[in-house]
């Protein structure tokens, strides 16, 4: 939704507690902000529970918005923290984990013998899913540098770790991701 009268509108019939407003709101923006709990949660029920959770916040803060840059931002910035959230109540301490998800170090990676292959959308599910099967801290931490661009000083003071923490995690979970992903792909012929 690119026409700011729209977005006002909108805006303003939601804050009004408008319920048409609301579901339209939800109904523009479920598709990308789903995909953003995703990348955060392990399944579509967890990711509809953080984006459920997610929209009650959004409607909750609505009269915050400023209209001084993007409004989907806001609203994936909102998601991202409610996912974050929803982590941190799943485990104790879940952004200090050294998890490595059977990661064996001094493992060789296997090589993609055929990346030719027009295999786009099944390498981007592929990566989904693998993304799914990091250790929260690891996931997270990737899903903030990596797709939300959040800077490791950034993440440290949002998660309540050192940078070190921060850089070490996404190491580990780039190291998991290629390791995993070159498996899949050498298994595809």
């Amino acid at each position: 939704m690119e026409n700011k009268e729209k977005l006002t509108v909108l805006i303003e019939g939601c804050l009004r507690n408008d319920r048409r407003s609301q579901s339209e709101m939800f109904r523009l923006y479920y598709g990308k902000l789903f995909s953003v709990c995703m990348r955060y949660t392990s399944d579509r029920d967890s990711a509809q529970e953080v984006l459920q959770e997610g929209f009650i916040k959004v409607f909750e803060k609505l009269g915050a918005f400023d209209y001084k840059g993007s409004f989907e931002g806001w609203l994936r910035r909102i998601v991202t923290n409610t996912a974050i959230d929803a982590i941190r109540r799943s485990k104790k301490d879940p952004f200090r984990t050294d998890d490595d998800n059977d990661f064996k170090m001094g493992a060789e990676d296997p090589v993609i013998a055929k990346e030719e292959l027009d295999l786009t959308e099944l390498k981007a599910e592929v990566a989904m899913q693998a993304i799914q099967k990091l250790s929260p801290a690891y996931r997270t931490v990737f899903n903030l540098y990596v797709l939300e661009d959040y800077s490791h000083k950034e993440i440290s003071e949002l998660l309540g770790i050192s940078e070190g923490t921060s850089k070490s995690n996404l190491a580990k979970a780039k190291m998991n991701l290629q390791r995993m992903l070159n498996e899949k792909f050498t298994n595809i012929h």
